[in-house]
């Protein structure tokens, strides 16, 4: 099936001829028709199946130029990086039908963005904290949604924005079609779905733990960071394939150490990504890691969700993650657009069972290579290597405290005395031992 048997018009024909895009992905091609169809939809499809373009053709299929100037497309993601993707895809495919679209995240002037809504948009693209606040703050007239697209969904929860979605599913429009797509299916998603969605046909793609085809995967068991580090770098200055790297870490702490052991071997070639660096510059390692000016790209889950990084060569999970599902997402990262990928984890002793769980979740083992004969094996131990020197605490009673009565010092002789006024007539009757008087009043002459 070709983009040109579905039911487009012109200009997205046009607009995906210049993009050099022709079939349609499985998630696509299923979810167009139900779209145009107005029902409301669940979609399940895997990172890098093309979701995108999923939801943003049908409804700007739909589309249709209104005067009132508000947005008729509202897309929710959860993170600022996502939000300027997805609003850059939707500027391509929109490129000949004269549409307005905007993207509005947290960390950015919300005054700024206010106006920017207030000039006009066709298409909005947002994180949930900034819409809820720019709804509440008045500059956004929610009445003219069409669509509500939420991508991403279980991250969303998982990242805490569960009061915000809630609160803005309840401030828009009851009449309104609902899209949501998630790499999963959680009770909490399926809580959103029975209360605010209208009987939504639900769309798998890619059923959860399902390894892409493209990509080969193994493994190699290692005792610590430091030779994590020897291997990696032995890797990659061996294979020059490895043209387009992302290491993912297990922390940003991490991140930033895996980044200074690097650094002075690869120069340019190595950045690092995660939540503590600042919007502009993790905007700005992104675009040069995804022109190919940056070969290895350190990086937290943070980018392991939604980010559509073209012609990735390689993911390493330097550090293996604690959920079977994370893993799917990072290597989802390579072998995409039908190209060939792969993904090498490197696994401590205490992973074993995080690498049981992902094994159980895709059905399958992956393959454990022998470590390198010129691999350099440390024996230094990072701190949280270090081994953990557990003494049983001792408790020792306490002496009892003797009774030392109340908590009041009791009065001096001399304050015992209570204040009191004492008549003239009780002074004059103790000094002359007799009561005294001035003397008998007069009594009245008779008359």
């Amino acid at each position: 099936m070709t983009f040109r048997e579905l039911n487009l018009n012109t200009p997205l024909i046009n607009a995906l001829d210049d993009l050099a895009v022709v079939n349609p992905t499985s998630i696509q091609s299923k979810v167009f028709s139900v779209v145009m169809s107005g029902k409301d939809v669940l979609g399940i499809a895997q990172t890098g199946t093309g979701k995108t373009f999923a939801y943003l053709l049908p409804c700007l299929r739909q589309w249709k130029f209104a005067k009132h100037g508000n947005p008729q497309i509202l897309v929710v993601v959860p993170t600022r990086e996502l939000v300027v993707q997805v609003a850059e895809e939707a500027r391509k495919l929109g490129k000949y039908m004269n549409i307005l679209v905007g993207g509005v995240y947290g960390g950015a002037n919300i005054n700024t963005q206010a106006i920017k809504i207030g000039s006009g948009l066709d298409v909005l693209v947002a994180t949930p904290g900034r819409l809820l606040d720019l709804i509440l703050k008045g500059a956004l007239n929610t009445k003219h949604v069409k669509h509500l697209i939420i991508d991403e969904v279980d991250e969303m929860l998982t990242l805490g924005f569960r009061y915000q979605l809630n609160s803005i599913l309840e401030l828009l429009p009851k009449k309104r079609q609902n899209l949501m797509f998630s790499a999963t299916l959680t009770d909490e998603v399926e809580n959103i779905l029975g209360t605010y969605f209208n009987f939504p046909a639900k769309i798998e793609a890619a059923p959860t733990g399902t390894p892409l085809e493209n990509i080969s995967q193994v493994i190699y068991r290692v005792p610590n960071f430091y030779t994590k580090v020897n291997l990696l770098e032995l890797m990659l200055l061996q294979q020059a394939e490895m043209n387009k790297v992302l290491v993912f870490t297990g922390s940003r702490k991490l991140a930033d150490d895996l980044f200074d052991q690097m650094a002075p071997k690869f120069a340019e070639q190595v950045a690092v990504i995660h939540s503590n660096k600042s919007q502009n510059q993790r905007f700005r390692t992104v675009d040069s890691f995804q022109k190919g000016e940056i070969r290895i790209l350190i990086a937290t889950d943070i980018i392991a969700r939604g980010l559509d990084i073209s012609e990735v060569s390689h993911v390493f999970n330097f550090d293996l993650p604690d959920e079977a599902e994370t893993y799917i997402h990072r290597i989802g990262r390579t072998g995409r657009y039908d190209k060939r990928g792969e993904a090498i984890s490197f696994v401590l002793l205490k992973d074993w069972t995080f690498l049981a769980a992902i094994e159980s979740l895709m059905k399958m083992r992956i393959e454990e290579l022998a470590l390198p004969d010129n691999l350099i094996i440390s024996d230094v131990l990072t701190d949280d290597e270090q081994p953990k020197v557990f003494m049983k605490e001792i408790s020792v009673l306490k002496p009892a405290v003797e009774s030392i009565g109340p908590a009041f010092h009791a009065k001096s002789e001399k304050n015992l005395k209570t204040n009191y006024t004492i008549r003239r007539k009780d002074k004059l009757k103790a000094k002359y031992k007799k009561p005294k008087t001035r003397g008998q009043k007069p009594t009245k002459r008779p008359k």
